[in-house]
């Protein structure tokens, strides 16, 4: 049995257990240990994947149960970033807030690499099965991310909220799988498109399936509808953990819906590219209307949030037009772009948040930004650049992945769709240049100098300026995206 492909896998798995052991015996004063050893543990990951990039084909091993293509070694090199860069931001935070302490151990180190282990097989399963398990191995070291704080009541809250309404989901999603295993008597995704595209298949069944199941993804999505979770949770969340929630998670969102959309229900596209059309219209406008009228940043970017994966999956929904699917790779090369952009300025976003955070103090209110230019005009600068990118204003990196989306919309024939899209973005451009206006127009409250270690300080200058970079240069990773995708239906 081929093991190769598996072994950041495996690798991440024994590491976290070494991990947790060591831990046990560091005092708090060399708890920075844990903290060096899980970066290393995300370096070496990286490694191993970048060493097993088979450069265009699919391997698949464990009884098909598990697949590794270009697509999931690109999204699982940016889920290591993602992960390496939230834990650098949240150095500092989790220790001033005694989340390191010793009645808790280096336990948010180790559930958040428990967290990118279920995301890495999310990304590569095969199975419906797989990506179940994944989807639950990431979501319960989640929960257990947000009720870190126990004495803090806005965080019990936001995690009792946050797995109630993940157990529903699971449950749509799990209702939706076992339809889905009923009609076509198979859980394996390859065998599911098979069965589904076979004139023989009861369709009603599989409609009913898919409509549990595309339920269940938007409930992980965070899109309306289901979107009632988002909002409460990133705010009573520590930002830590909130970044953790809406960082590298996307990744492994927007990998399972490819995964079980577009490989194993393709010959459905007509029926599930509807809803996600409605999904995808509703969460723009609510999200970005709604976050208009919110005074808490956190708060505010988890509307943010809601509308930008309503916008992802517009990209999805473009990939079949009239049966044609010719511009199928570069709609959902599109969607892929998107999503690694939008994570790339979160993570500079909420690594701002925590930047301004200090012990006894949360920069959660959008007051707390004002006057910021005065207080730090570098500091200020940056999170300009994060604003202006999540609105889209060219030429940052977000203008781009907005572009590349309307386009793969503009090519199924649906401007009206494409139309829809970019009035509500200028609807939220306004909240975010809003910010921008508060920073650099506003006197500040608070004149407290920023203090932050220097490692955070130079990790942040570089996600800002890369996210000014690739909006200057974007050519290489919108190719990497489509090409990853070309090569992943191709085999």
């Amino acid at each position: 049995m081929n093991l190769i492909p598996l072994y950041p896998e495996i690798f991440l798995l024994l590491a976290i257990c070494a991990i947790l052991l060591i831990d046990m015996f560091l005092a708090d004063s060399k708890r920075h240990i844990t903290y060096v050893l899980s970066l290393a543990t995300l370096a070496i990951c990286g490694v191993l994947t970048l060493t097993n990039f088979n450069g265009g084909t699919s391997v698949y091993l464990a009884n098909n149960m598990f697949v590794a293509d270009p697509m999931s070694d690109l999204l699982k090199i940016f889920s290591y970033i993602a992960v390496g860069i939230t834990l650098v931001y949240s150095r500092q935070y989790v220790t001033d807030r005694e989340m390191t302490n010793n009645h808790l151990g280096g336990e948010f180190y180790s559930l958040a690499l428990f967290a990118l282990l279920g995301q890495m097989v999310m990304i590569s399963g095969n199975n419906f099965l797989v990506i179940y398990l994944g989807l639950e191995l990431m979501s319960l070291a989640l929960y257990a991310l947000v009720a870190l704080r126990r004495d803090h009541t806005v965080s019990t809250e936001a995690a009792m909220k946050y797995f109630v309404l993940g157990a529903l989901a699971s449950g749509f999603l799990l209702y939706g799988i076992s339809m889905l295993y009923g009609a076509t008597g198979s859980l394996d995704l390859t065998e599911v498109a098979r069965a589904a595209a076979s004139p023989l298949v009861n369709k009603t069944i599989l409609v009913f399936g898919v409509v549990f199941l595309v339920a269940g993804l938007a409930f992980k999505l965070g899109v309306v509808p289901f979107h009632m979770w988002v909002p409460d949770v990133y705010q009573g969340s520590p930002t830590a953990v909130t970044l953790l929630l809406g960082g590298a998670p996307k990744l492994a969102a927007f990998a399972m819906c490819f995964r079980l959309l577009v490989e194993g229900l393709f010959s459905l596209a007509v029926e599930w590219q509807q809803m996600l059309m409605v999904l995808a219209v509703l969460s723009m406008a609510i999200g970005n209307i709604t976050a208009i009228a919110q005074t808490n940043l956190k708060r505010m970017l988890a509307y943010s949030t809601i509308s930008q994966m309503g916008f992802m999956l517009l990209g999805l929904l473009s990939g079949v037009a009239n049966g044609d699917t010719s511009h199928a790779a570069s709609a959902y090369g599109a969607a892929m772009f998107y999503t690694i952009s939008y994570v790339a300025t979160t993570l500079g976003t909420f690594g701002m948040i925590m930047l301004l955070a200090r012990s006894g103090f949360e920069a959660e209110s959008l007051d707390d930004l004002k006057g910021l230019s005065k207080r730090n005009p570098w500091f200020a600068f940056l999170m300009l650049l994060m604003m202006f990118s999540l609105a889209g204003i060219p030429p940052f990196v977000g203008f781009w992945a907005k572009l590349s989306v309307l386009q793969a919309v503009v090519a199924t024939g649906q401007v009206w769709l494409a139309v829809v899209a970019v009035l509500l973005s200028l609807i939220g451009a306004f909240y975010y240049i809003r910010v921008v206006k508060l920073m650099y127009f506003d006197e500040p409250l608070d004149n407290t100098p920023i203090k932050a270690h220097g490692d955070m300080r130079l990790v942040l200058s570089i996600n800002g300026l890369a996210v000014l970079v690739l909006g200057l240069m974007p050519g290489a990773l919108i190719t990497a995206c489509s090409q990853a995708i070309v090569k992943t239906l191709a085999s």
